[in-house]
């Protein structure tokens, strides 16, 4: 829990411990979500255990706790599809490993064979050599997870 401690702190503007309508929308909008103002003002009211109007790290932690089992909440879903197309070169809805291999070049991350090899054994569940777009979007959220250092939470 220790990186959403980091986040939460980061959006806590005045240091309060708490987090206001105003900063839990700011920091909902930098994990990649676009609430409306009445979103937000709902699910501060949701999240406030207490009734005091903010939300507190023990109130977002136990909100979020139940996202790690639905772990694709945490990802943009078009945002994803996108970057997945950019991946995907050939249009034909899988990431081939010559396609990975060239996507992480250009990104400047070039990685050798046995990196791509363990990449693509990680993410391809099906076992067809190459990644889906459910199987990147599942160890995309996956790694957003980890990030967060929601797992086990």
């Amino acid at each position: 829990m220790e990186p959403m401690r980091e986040i939460f702190a980061r959006f806590d503007m005045d240091g309060d411990g708490s987090l206001t309508q105003l900063e839990l929308a700011a920091l909902l909008r930098s994990l990649g979500l676009k609430p409306s103002g009445d979103e937000v003002r709902a699910l501060l009211t949701g999240m406030d255990a207490n009734g005091n109007g903010t939300v507190e790290f023990d109130e977002l932690a136990a909100a979020i706790a139940p996202l790690v089992a639905e772990e694709s909440a945490l990802v943009d879903q078009e945002l994803l599809l996108e970057v997945f197309r950019r991946f995907d070169r050939d249009g034909n809805g899988l990431i081939s490993a010559p396609e990975l291999a060239r996507a992480m070049a250009k990104t400047g991350n070039p990685i050798s064979f046995l990196e791509l090899t363990e990449m693509i054994r990680q993410a391809d569940t099906d076992g067809d050599g190459a990644i889906s777009f459910s199987e990147f979007a599942a160890i995309m959220a996956k790694s957003a997870v980890e990030f967060l250092g929601l797992s086990g939470a």
